[in-house]
């Protein structure tokens, strides 16, 4: 608001009156947004000492909220001219109280000002009951005090419900539905790269624009690794491998389905020597530990980790653990059942399948331990006379001693340790055996593994790595076919 004042006061500015109305900055009037109204104020008498610099703090002079109205005059909007003159004193607006003062934070305290004035808007009242200018103030607050009365009121709680799968509606579908089979056009995939020779020679031709897909050999390899990574759930699984004749390649067979297994497989597999007398089964791979079992029953008690456990066995290229047996000429029996026993529930606990290479003495304590826990039996046999005929009486023994279950899933490994043809009739035996067990494997001579030294996957023949993973396809669809283990 602009005043016209003078340096010398004169008879007007003795009363405080205007001397100029229309110079009066109404655009600040009007609380509400409605029409904005001319307002004529009038100044009560001031004191002549009073300083007129509003700039200077102190000479103020203290606010009466009910001092009386000397004069209203308002223009309305239509120019018509109301003209007042109380004789009452106004009394003060009554302000309503908020639950939580916190929450108004648009609310202005009473000023203290040198002079009362009155305020005319369309949100005040009439000019029959004059209003200080702290109550002309307040007028146009009474809608945001009840907005923040709204504010801190409580708000009714909200009752969260769950549907069930066929609880929803029809027509509406959920984000599962989603899946990339669906939303991705074949089209504009990219195919991984083909294998096979005529197969990636078109696709390197042709900018790999055209894309064949991969060779029949190819599918099958890829087929062949899904069945042997197939899942297993529950528990550890126990696979003992075992003969009633030493020297038919049960150490062999051992290693070779341990290293299939891990191969392909994203889970453990841990194979044991269970010899009670002195295996080799930890010279059949690269690496060595330097422990056997009799460390690991030593420290069953210390073992909390898997890198407790890391540091006994010995892992090789293809992530197959092996466990030693004890090589001490001086033990009479390096093994037990109760031994067995124990390694048996540490493997358990940090793999999925264990593979147990047993001992030729198939009535020895730790074959029933083992038997006890098996799974899944394989039985290898030579390709000879005696060899296959041993075999055969060792799946009579178990079905005999309360194993024909266990006989009617298991699986026969007609090993080829020779090079050559063999004298026997492989036919013949597949045959024989078939009609006894589940399935029959043949695994052809090696040459790498006749040498009795470490075994390298990566280096066996193709018809060798390729029957190993047979086998093991064929284990892991035994033991699927099986209840979850406990």
């Amino acid at each position: 608001m602009t005043s016209d004042r003078h340096d010398q006061p004169d008879e007007d500015d003795v009363h405080g009156v205007l001397s100029d109305s229309e110079n009066l900055d109404t655009t600040g009037i009007g609380i509400l947004g409605g029409a904005t109204e001319q307002v004529s104020v009038s100044f009560l008498p001031a004191s002549p000492d009073d300083d007129v610099d509003d700039d200077v703090v102190g000479d103020e002079v203290p606010f009466n909220r009910y001092d009386t109205v000397t004069e209203l005059s308002v223009e309305t909007a239509e120019g018509e001219i109301i003209d007042e003159q109380p004789a009452a004193t106004a009394e003060p607006a009554v302000i309503e109280d908020v639950t939580d003062a916190d929450e108004v934070d648009d609310a202005v305290p009473a000023p203290s000002t040198k002079d009362a004035v009155t305020v005319a808007s369309t949100s005040a009242p009439s000019a029959a009951t004059p209003m200080t200018r702290w109550e002309a103030h307040h007028a146009g607050d009474t809608e945001r005090r009840e907005r923040a009365i709204e504010r801190v009121q409580p708000r009714p709680e909200v009752a969260l419900t769950s549907k069930r799968l066929g609880e929803f509606e029809p027509d509406r579908e959920t984000a599962d539905l989603l899946t990339a089979d669906r939303l991705l056009d074949p089209h504009q995939v990219i195919k991984p790269e083909p294998e096979g020779g005529w197969q990636h020679f078109v696709y390197s031709i042709s900018g790999r624009r055209i894309n064949l897909g991969d060779s029949k050999r190819a599918r099958a390899r890829k087929a062949l690794d899904r069945r042997i990574a197939a899942p297993l759930n529950g528990g550890a699984r126990f696979v003992p491998v075992l003969s009633r004749k030493g020297g038919v390649g049960k150490t062999t067979i051992t290693t070779l389905l341990g290293m299939a297994l891990a191969d392909a497989r994203d889970d453990r597999v841990i194979a044991v020597d269970a010899n009670p007398d002195r295996g080799t089964l930890a010279e059949r791979i690269s690496k060595r530990s330097g422990k056997t079992v009799r460390d690991l029953v030593r420290m069953r008690g210390d073992v909390v980790g898997f890198n407790d456990l890391s540091a006994i066995v010995a892992r090789d290229e293809t992530r197959l653990d092996v466990v030693a047996s004890d090589s001490d000429p001086r033990v009479s029996e390096a093994f037990s059942d109760r031994d067995y026993h124990d390694v048996a529930s540490l493997a358990a606990h940090y793999y999925s399948i264990v593979l147990t290479d047993t001992g030729t003495g198939i009535v020895h304590s730790v074959m029933g331990a083992t038997l006890e826990l098996a799974d899944q039996l394989v039985i290898v046999s030579g390709l000879s006379v005696d060899e296959a005929r041993l075999a055969s009486e060792t799946i009579t023994w178990l079905e005999t001693n309360g194993y024909a279950e266990q006989v009617r899933s298991a699986v026969v490994v007609l090993n080829t340790a020779r090079p050559g043809s063999p004298l026997v009739r492989e036919d013949e035996l597949q045959a024989h055996f078939r009609t006894r067990v589940r399935a029959v494997v043949r695994m052809p001579y090696d040459p790498h593994i006749a040498a009795g030294s470490a075994i390298s996957f990566r280096d066996l023949q193709p018809e060798t790595r390729q029957a190993a993973r047979e086998l093991a396809a064929t284990i892991v669809e035994g033991l699927r076919s099986l209840a979850p283990a406990a």
